[in-house]
């Protein structure tokens, strides 16, 4: 038995002198399957009406992993976790078969268990081992069982270990999943068709950002991998497929940050004959059930409130960033408020950081910024009020943007202008513009109709619904970088 003073190390050879002699014994340590065995939560479901003291007189199988052991001598307590939740397993010298090695069982390795469900006299459910066995050895110790793998560097490098001891990694990884299904099941409700686009692109679009390359040597070319759905999806209203969505993996080459991810997952829609209005109607809806789903305590009832951006940074900043389109007004403003505008290299961007310094840090509860200037806008439509402004909305909550969206432009020879503006800008130094895309704009010239998109980031999302504060916590396997030999783990 491995002591509370050993190493790692001491303890792993512990574990491999144990596997060994079992396997000395002819006793297969990895067998192929446990069937018939039910869920933690079914049988609790099932039996956790018993009295007290009381016999279920069914004999179940259960299979997980053990957390934690009480007892010694002639009886035995240990608690077996499988993914829907834990329960107590009791064994006795004189009523357990092996009961010596079930005794000399390590916390961490996975078992099989057969015996029938009780009532404790202490109202703990439980299963009598009548039968068990080993489905795989562990041979690392779990971190303190208390306290789980507490450091946040290790919980991510090691996220396998995480979700063995820490029960609200469990949770939130289960409530990503759930509000996913949601989302899904909102969009499928109103007509819409899940489709994929590449991932690999013989040219990136869709977003102001810096791509991922990589050379293809059949093709003999380089691609990059999507920075977004956007305008393949766009395409498909172009063919006929009147509401299409697709839920994806994205990539830019950008810095990683508490809301910033370089692998992060989106989800894209796009609904002909709808405007900006019917985009706000539905991720109010799709928004909410995912809350719902995810057991959020935010309150995300329909409608949110609406505000122009104009409105938003005038009331926040003190300052009308529409005023004119002089970038030098607003960049001094910005320098005597102590903001960095080192990246504000045009008139729009220092808008746009105006906007995220004043107003998004500051949204708690969800709230449309809607009107944007249409140099901010690449794809949207302009207003039929003011030609300056573009059909677009951000659905922000928690202090960060949800959700972006636009009446989409579909006209071609505008669109080709707008892609002009992009090259314009990346010349004065922007360097993250939209580069010109021929096919595009090709489809464009078929005719797409009036036509609302919509991009929720799920990541941020799911920050807000889960109250988390870093992006890396509800992200399974998050980018990090490389370790040096001496910062300690793998």
């Amino acid at each position: 038995m491995s002591e509370p003073g050993d190493t790692e190390q001491q303890i792993r050879q512990d574990r491999l002198a144990k596997l060994a002699a079992a396997r000395s014994r002819g006793v297969d340590l990895y067998p192929t399957g446990f069937p018939h065995r039910v869920p933690v939560a079914v049988l609790r479901e099932r039996f956790g009406g018993l009295e007290p003291g009381t016999d279920s007189g069914q004999r179940l199988r259960v299979a997980g992993r053990v957390m934690a052991r009480r007892g010694h001598g002639k009886a035995q307590f240990l608690d077996l976790v499988d993914a829907s939740g834990r329960i107590q397993l009791h064994a006795t010298a004189d009523a357990t078969p092996g009961y010596e090695e079930f005794g000399d069982l390590d916390l961490g390795d996975l078992i099989g268990v057969e015996g029938e469900v009780f009532q404790s006299r202490r109202g703990e459910l439980s299963v009598r081992v009548e039968s068990w066995q080993l489905l795989a050895k562990c041979l690392r110790p779990l971190p303190e069982k208390w306290h789980g793998l507490t450091d946040v560097e290790q919980r991510y490098r090691h996220r396998y270990v995480d979700l063995i001891t820490n029960e609200q990694s469990r949770v939130d990884a289960i409530a990503r999943s759930r509000a996913i299904t949601a989302m899904r099941a909102a969009l499928d409700e109103e007509g819409f068709v899940e489709v994929e686009t590449p991932v690999l692109q013989p040219l990136y679009g869709g977003g102001a950002a810096k791509p991922f390359t990589t050379h293809s040597n059949e093709l003999e070319r380089d691609l990059y991998l999507r920075i977004a759905d956007e305008l393949y999806l766009k395409r498909l209203i172009v063919g006929g497929l009147d509401r299409v969505y697709e839920l994806s993996k994205d990539f830019r080459n950008e810095s990683i940050s508490f809301k910033h991810s370089p692998e992060f997952t989106m989800l894209e829609w796009y609904q002909a004959y709808a405007d900006y209005r019917d985009g706000m109607e539905l991720v109010e809806k799709v928004v909410s059930r995912a809350g719902a789903a995810a057991g959020s305590t935010l309150d995300l009832t329909p409608p949110w409130p609406r505000r122009s951006l104009r409105e938003a940074i005038t009331e926040a900043a003190g300052i009308d960033p529409l005023a004119d389109r002089d970038r030098e007004r607003l960049v001094s403003f910005m320098q005597e408020q102590g903001m960095d505008t080192s990246g504000d290299h045009t008139w729009a961007q220092a808008v746009d950081h105006l906007l995220s310094h004043f107003v998004e840090s500051r949204v708690t509860t969800p709230l449309f910024i809607t009107d944007y200037p249409v140099e901010l806008s690449p794809f949207s439509k302009r207003s039929p009020d003011d030609d300056a402004i573009v059909e677009r909305f951000e659905a922000f909550c928690g202090g960060m943007e949800i959700a972006n969206a636009y009446s989409e432009l579909n006209d071609p020879l505008e669109q080709r202008e707008r892609f002009e503006q992009q090259r314009r800008a990346a010349a004065a130094g922007d360097e993250e513009t939209t580069p010109m895309d021929e096919d595009f704009l090709l489809a464009l010239e078929y005719g797409m109709p009036p036509t609302c998109g919509v991009g929720i980031g799920i990541d941020r999302l799911m920050m807000v619904l889960l109250d988390k504060r870093n992006i890396r916590e509800v992200i399974l396997f998050p980018a990090l970088r490389v370790l040096e030999p001496d910062d300690g783990g793998a």
